[in-house]
This record gives structure tokens, sequence and C-alpha cells, in this order.
């Protein structure tokens, strides 16, 4: 079955966030609702969405108030939804981070176009790009992982599952993971267990340690799964 990635909905009309959802579905997308700021900020952290719908208008925290606090570690593509005019100079601009905008009433099937083309469009942007954290680098282009020690750059003899999991953990260093999130970021399709992650991450720390990168890496965090690095 396609799966095109995990769609967050910040929605709190439920009418509204049904249909995007049943769009969505048909497309190939998974998906996950959030009917107030806090619970989007919630199911940010815990489901490391693909891209997040996000309203202006919503309960607790609007949608420029959640926009802030993403950005602030991460650079998950959003796309705003809004119906108030005078919020359009702020979409337009796109100034607080934003990723592309659309103004209610709307198509469905136009919202699942603009989801398509900006991921199209950030996931090519990354995948030509190299990200350092401390001496490990991930080179997105070349699909390859060095540990750089200065005088000698060492590629990382990692299986394609290992390098999957690094590469979707580099990005967010002292993010906490779940076992799920990582599996089913990395292994799709894949009918592994959950607990198979933890081989990987073992063979993770056993590698990178071995090449002269940084020990104590991918702690656990317990009841959870795990972070590349503690917060600093």
């Amino acid at each position: 079955m396609l799966d095109k990635g995990l769609i967050l909905i910040v929605e709190d009309e439920p009418a509204i966030a049904s249909i995007l959802e049943a769009y969505l579905i048909r497309d190939g997308f998974r998906t996950v609702s959030a009917s107030d700021g806090e619970i989007a900020l919630r199911h940010h952290s815990m489901l490391s969405p693909d891209l997040i719908l996000l309203d202006v208008k919503m309960p607790k925290y609007d949608g420029f108030e959640v926009l802030a606090r993403i950005r602030r570690d991460s650079n998950i593509p959003v796309i705003m939804v809004s119906a108030l005019a005078e919020d359009l100079d702020r979409l337009s601009g796109l100034r607080l981070g934003a990723d592309d905008y659309v103004i209610k009433p709307f198509n469905p099937q136009e919202v699942v176009a603009r989801v398509n083309a900006v991921l199209r469009r950030t996931r090519n942007n990354a995948a030509n790009v190299a990200i350092r954290f401390e001496n490990i680098l991930v080179d997105f282009d070349a699909h390859a992982a060095f540990t750089d020690t200065g005088d000698e750059r060492q590629l990382l003899p990692l299986t394609l599952s290992e390098f999957r999991i690094l590469a979707h953990m580099i990005r967010r260093p002292s993010h906490a993971f779940p076992r799920n999130d990582l599996l089913d970021a990395c292994l799709p399709q894949s009918d592994a267990l959950v607990r198979t992650i933890d081989t990987h991450i073992a063979n993770l720390r056993r590698k990178i340690e071995a090449s002269g990168g940084p020990s104590g890496l991918f702690p656990a965090v317990r009841g959870i799964g795990y972070r590349l690095a503690e917060p600093r």
C-alpha cells in the first residue's frame, strides 16, 4: 500500500478536518488530527509528522504561535490555512517560516496538490545537503555517513536501515523518537518488530564509536525510545 508520509491536520472544525483527512488518505498519506494548538505541539513532538496543515484560528495557541514554537528547533514543512483577510499580509510574506498557505474556502484537491508540491520541494532540498553533529557528517546527496576527525574522514559502514535511522535522527539530535516512529519512518513496509530498532541502535552506536565518533550517543528515553544525544 502506498505510504507517502504522515500529515498532521491542525483544525478545530471537525467537518473540515474530516474532509482533509479523507482526501489525503485517498492520495496515499497517513493522517493525525489536532483540535487545538496545545495538542498540535504535542503531536509534533511525539510523532514527527512529515508536514503540518496548520489553521490560524485555533484554541489555546493560534497557528502563528504554534508555528513560532515549532520553528525554534524544527524545519518541518508547514502549510498555513486561514479564512481571515487580515492574516493575508502575514501569510503572503511567509515571514514566520511557513512553506505555503491556503485560504478558506478551499478545494480539498488543491490542498492535497499543495501538500505534494511542498513535500517534493523540501525533500529535494534536503536531499542535496549534508548535516553535521559533532564529528558525524551525513551526506544526503551521497546517501552516506562519515566520521570526521579533522585529519581523516572515514566512511561509516552502515546498512540501509542504519543509515535511515541516523539520517532521520540527526535533523533533531535532542528529540526523543519513539521506537514506532523510527520503525515507521526508517523501515517502511517492514514487518519487523518494534524491538528491532534496539538492535539497529546498538549497531549504530558501536560502528560510530569504532570509527572515531563520539561515545554515549543514542541514549534511551525511558518509556519512549531514543534520542541521538542528550540535550545541552
